[in-house]
């Protein structure tokens, strides 16, 4: 007779657990690969090759009115939009976009991309003290919001209600009641404001017009296209590169081992990434009855897959899997972009724009140090900070015992 299949009573989306939710996710992972969560009715699926698996099987595993892990929120928001999409669907929808996010097209950026990452640093740390959520916030919201040709007049209520959808695409929770109102607001306001008249030429959204123009799209499916790219672009890059400076800030030997060698940034921003991956998880339906190890899954049944958990698993990344190292062997392949068909599309976009900041903060700043209490961001799915104060000592700087370059010390 089979064993009975690991339960579980906790609560992952309770104040507490999303303050800390790691001792919860080893508890998860010494349960089983597949854990059922009684409180929602879920299986958690918290081991990086688990979640790996279950990634790259579509047709086990679909998108589809699975995403998020209630009913109303996968039939209204995520209706239409790529993420909740598969199979030929799915690729017609990716595909529209797939030119402005190669890794060719966004190489082009880079000159641009850098001008505005040296002129952010500047401003940002002109004072010494700086809040490295804000800067990571304005350089991504400039990037991405110009690129995709929305108008300035709707940037605040786009960065501004972008957190919500997420929150939304938790349960029905105390948190979910407050955030649904927003995310419902922020589609009605794109459907208004995303116009033809309105977008830039040769923007994405330009693009977005075109392909409906073309037959590739429906004019249904341009906003909710739109709107995904936009808050997938965003929020888990501005948590992403702010969970990097303050892992830097904390750990002096990272930061002088990234001024050493600033080719190392990308490598930063990923470790950064699978430490504490922004979006904690996500959902997928089961289209077929099946099996994770030695736990069975019935067709019909929703799994939640534990991105932030994965970072952590030591089966994968070895005993020092809780430490930041920005030499970390293989950091790259965290899954806090995914994987299988839904691997994020905008990479080459975030490395480009993390890489960018790093390296003009590192040659500008020999030291990095925190400055306060950081402030965290309470949501369902996604984890990171709101506020992160740091220290920076710029490299113009020279303390009065200093030695001016050139110049012998007196004795």
């Amino acid at each position: 007779m089979p064993a009975p299949a690991p339960t579980s009573e906790v609560d992952l989306f309770d104040d507490q657990v999303l303050a800390d939710p790691y001792p919860a996710y080893a508890a998860l992972r010494a349960a089983g690969p597949a854990v059922r969560l009684e409180r929602h009715g879920v299986w958690a699926v918290p081991g990086y090759a688990e979640v790996r698996t279950v990634l790259q099987d579509p047709h086990t595993y679909p998108s589809g009115g699975g995403v998020a892990l209630t009913e109303l929120v996968n039939a209204e928001v995520l209706a239409g939009t790529v993420l909740a999409a598969d199979g030929d669907a799915h690729r017609r929808l990716r595909r529209v976009l797939s030119a402005q996010l190669a890794p060719r097209t966004i190489r082009r950026l880079a000159r641009a991309v850098g001008a505005r990452a040296d002129r952010l640093v500047a401003e940002h740390t002109q004072g010494g003290d700086f809040d490295a959520a804000a800067l990571a916030r304005q350089m991504v919201a400039e990037t991405v919001l110009s690129l995709m040709g929305l108008p300035e007049t709707s940037w605040p209520t786009i960065t501004g209600g972008a957190a919500a959808t997420f929150d939304v695409f938790g349960p029905a929770n105390a948190r979910y009641g407050r955030a649904l109102p927003t995310a419902r607001a922020m589609v009605d306001f794109l459907l208004t404001t995303v116009t033809r008249a309105q977008v830039t030429e040769g923007s994405w959204m330009h693009a977005i017009f075109r392909a409906v123009d073309a037959g590739q799209l429906q004019e249904a499916e341009a906003v909710p296209l739109a709107s995904a790219y936009t808050a997938a672009s965003m929020d888990t890059t501005i948590l992403g590169l702010t969970e990097t400076l303050y892992q830097l800030a904390r750990h002096a030997t990272q930061w002088d081992r990234l001024r050493r060698t600033p080719s190392l940034a990308e490598a930063a921003f990923h470790e950064a990434l699978r430490l504490e991956a922004p979006v904690q998880g996500f959902g997928r339906m089961v289209a077929r009855t099946t099996a994770l190890g030695d736990v069975r899954i019935e067709a019909g049944e929703q799994v939640w897959l534990l991105y932030g958990s994965t970072g952590r698993d030591r089966r994968t990344w070895g005993p020092r899997a809780d430490r930041y190292d920005i030499a970390r062997t293989g950091a790259h392949q965290h899954l806090a972009f995914g994987a299988g068909p839904h691997l994020c599309a905008g990479i080459p976009l975030a490395l480009l724009q993390a890489g960018a900041v790093l390296r003009a903060l590192a040659a500008r700043c020999p030291q990095l140090a925190t400055a306060g209490k950081p402030t965290r961001t309470v949501n369902n799915v996604l984890r990171g900070w709101t506020r992160v104060p740091l220290r920076a000592e710029l490299s113009w700087y020279l303390p009065p015992t200093a030695t001016a370059p050139g110049k012998k010390a007196p004795r």
